[in-house]
C-alpha cells in the first residue's frame, strides 16, 4: 500500500504539472489532430483514386491513429523522465523513499494518461470531419491499443535508460528510435511489400502483427487471434529488455554519481 502510495503521489505530481501548463496539455491534442486533418483529405483522396483504398474507408485514418497511439506512449514516458533531467530533479527525488520501479510505475502511468487525452480528442474529432469512427473496429480496438501502448512503453523506457546513463546528449533517440521502425512497421501499406529479407525484420515489431490485423478486420472483416498474441508475446520480452535496461541505467547512474550530476 505504500508502494501504490507512491506511485500515486508520482502520478498526481505530473497531473498537477500538465494540468498548470497549458502548451503541455495543447501539445497532447495538437499533433495527433494535425496528422488526422492531414491523412483524413489524403484519405479523401484516395478514396475516389485508388480501389485499395475505397476497399475500406478510413483505413489510413484508423492507421495513423493506431500509430501516434505507439508514438504517444513511448512519448508519454521519455518526456516525463526528460523533464525530470532538464529540472535537474532526480537527486531530489531519490532522496525521498521514492523507489526506481515505482517512478517507472508512474512513468507509464502519465503516458497511459497522455495518450487516451491525445488520441481520444483527435479520434472523436474525425468523427464530425470525416464521418469515420475508429470505435467501429470493435473490441480488436482494445488488442490493437493495448499493444501499442506497451510498445511504445518499452521503447520508452529504454531510451530514458540511454540518456539517463549517457547524458542529455542522447535525447535525440527518444525521435530517432520511433521513427526507424516507421518504414518497417507496415502501417498505411502491407509487409509483403517490403523486400523479403526486411520483412524478417518487420515481423519482429509487435507494430508490424498490429497494422497486419487492423487490416485484416476493415478488408475482410476477420479477426486475426493468431496476430494479436505474437504481438502481446513480443511485447512482453521487449517490455522486460525495456525495463530491464532502465533498472541497469540507473543503477549505473546511482553508482556513479550521476543522479546529482544530470546532463554533465
Amino acid at each position: 500500500m505504500q508502494s501504490l502510495g507512491r506511485i500515486y503521489a508520482m502520478v498526481l505530481r505530473y497531473v498537477y504539472l500538465v494540468r498548470r501548463s497549458w502548451p503541455r496539455l495543447l501539445e497532447m491534442i495538437y499533433w495527433p489532430a494535425v496528422q488526422l486533418i492531414l491523412w483524413g483529405f489524403i484519405s479523401r483522396f484516395f478514396e475516389t483514386n485508388s480501389t485499395w483504398v475505397a476497399q475500406a474507408s478510413g483505413v489510413l485514418m484508423a492507421a495513423v491513429l493506431l500509430w501516434d497511439v505507439l508514438f504517444r506512449a513511448h512519448l508519454g514516458v521519455s518526456l516525463a523522465f526528460f523533464e525530470e533531467m532538464y529540472s535537474r530533479n532526480l537527486g531530489h527525488l531519490f532522496v525521498s523513499p521514492l523507489r526506481v520501479q515505482e517512478l517507472a510505475g508512474a512513468l507509464l502511468t502519465i503516458s497511459l494518461l497522455r495518450t487516451l487525452i491525445g488520441i481520444g480528442g483527435a479520434a472523436l474529432l474525425a468523427i464530425p470531419l470525416y464521418d469515420f469512427s475508429i470505435f467501429g473496429l470493435g473490441l480488436p480496438l482494445l488488442g490493437f491499443f493495448a499493444n501499442l501502448l506497451v510498445m511504445g512503453w518499452a521503447i520508452g523506457l529504454l531510451v530514458s535508460g540511454l540518456v539517463l546513463r549517457y547524458g542529455l546528449g542522447a535525447e535525440s533517440f527518444a525521435w530517432v528510435s520511433i521513427f526507424a521502425i516507421a518504414p518497417i512497421s507496415g502501417i498505411y501499406y502491407p509487409v509483403s511489400v517490403l523486400p523479403e529479407w526486411l520483412q524478417a525484420v518487420a515481423w519482429c515489431l509487435p507494430s508490424s502483427h498490429v497494422f497486419e490485423g487492423m487490416r485484416a478486420v476493415m478488408f475482410e472483416h476477420v479477426f486475426r487471434g493468431d496476430l494479436m498474441w505474437q504481438a502481446a508475446g513480443l511485447n512482453v520480452i521487449y517490455l522486460l529488455m525495456g525495463a530491464g535496461a532502465f533498472l541497469l541505467a540507473f543503477n549505473s547512474a546511482r553508482t556513479h554519481g550521476l543522479l546529482l550530476r544530470v546532463g554533465e
